[in-house]
């Protein structure tokens, strides 16, 4: 079989078994496509063919290309899954890339920033009695960011239906659904976009169930939501905050106020409690300054 197909037939099943999102079911096309690249200028033209030294090879490549660590890691744990599905397939019998592993990469503490600050950003959308429609959608969309720690996507792929109540129902990675509440801030924001400021933007589009709406009356996208989180931090003089900065920030101050690792697990929709725990290291810092600065014994002058 010609690597091409077995890489097509690969990402078949990955988008049907796993469910993969369109953004990453494209970095395993593209990071497999440099692959199938390598190995035609090395004239490998049948995946039974392909040896250690062709991965050897790509992973060569890869180092030419002065790639960062993350998107080497990335290449190679798609080229690994591949010549894993090979032997299940048995269209290999020897995985000719385990030992081509990715580099470890450094632990990154999550960035978050404070309560205050938070609030300044989520006060500067607007959302008043005279707002406009968009500023109605802005603090809608900035209040349901921070009250559910959902990521982006997951935030533009909502439609109304999804809020019930206090509860919202998020479709996450592997569309996997996971019910999250929501407070009254949030709540109260949402019923004033729903009420005074969706119906307006519907009148300029079709028919859409989607929670967020665009300028053109359809779903709003994620870039879209992006350039409106990016000009609210602006006006509010906060730097450096994208969309994660908010899910970071509902996970920080969740266990900062004593909500159980495993609560905050499920309402980030992780898949294990090991990611999840990233956000303690950033607590157990918050604990050490605060012993630091408050036992008489805890400093030596």
């Amino acid at each position: 079989m010609h690597p091409r197909t077995a890489i097509e037939r690969y990402l078949r099943q990955l988008a049907v078994e796993r469910g993969l999102s369109k953004h990453t079911a494209a970095a395993y096309r593209r990071d497999l496509a440099a692959y199938e690249a390598v190995l035609e200028a090395r004239g490998v033209s049948a995946v039974a063919d392909i040896t250690a030294d062709d991965v050897a090879a790509f992973h060569v490549s890869l180092a030419d290309r002065e790639l960062a660590a993350s998107s080497v890691a990335r290449h190679l744990s798609s080229v690994r899954g591949l010549h894993r599905h090979l032997i299940e397939e048995g269209l290999a019998t020897e995985n000719v890339a385990a030992d081509h592993r990715p580099p470890k990469l450094p632990q990154r503490l999550p960035k978050a920033i404070g309560v205050d600050q938070m609030t300044t950003l989520i006060e500067a959308a607007g959302g008043g009695v005279d707002a406009t429609p968009a500023q109605l959608r802005d603090r809608a969309l900035l209040e349901l960011l921070y009250a559910t720690g959902a990521r982006i996507t997951e935030l533009v792929s909502l439609d109304v239906d999804d809020v019930q109540e206090d509860i919202v129902r998020v479709t996450g990675k592997g569309n996997k659904q996971r019910l999250v509440p929501v407070g009254r801030f949030a709540r109260r924001a949402l019923d004033a976009w729903l009420v005074r400021g969706r119906p307006v933007f519907s009148k300029k589009g079709t028919s859409t169930p989607a929670l967020f709406l665009g300028a053109r009356g359809g779903r709003l996208s994620r870039q879209n939501a992006w350039l409106i989180l990016q000009a609210v931090a602006e006006r509010a003089g906060v730097e450096n905050v994208s969309p994660h900065t908010f899910r970071h920030s509902f996970a920080t101050h969740l266990l900062e106020g004593g909500a159980d690792v495993r609560v905050v697990q499920e309402l980030l929709g992780h898949a294990s409690v090991a990611t999840t725990q990233i956000y303690t290291h950033l607590t157990a810092d918050a604990l050490r300054d605060m012993y630091t600065s408050a036992h008489p014994r805890a400093v030596h002058r």
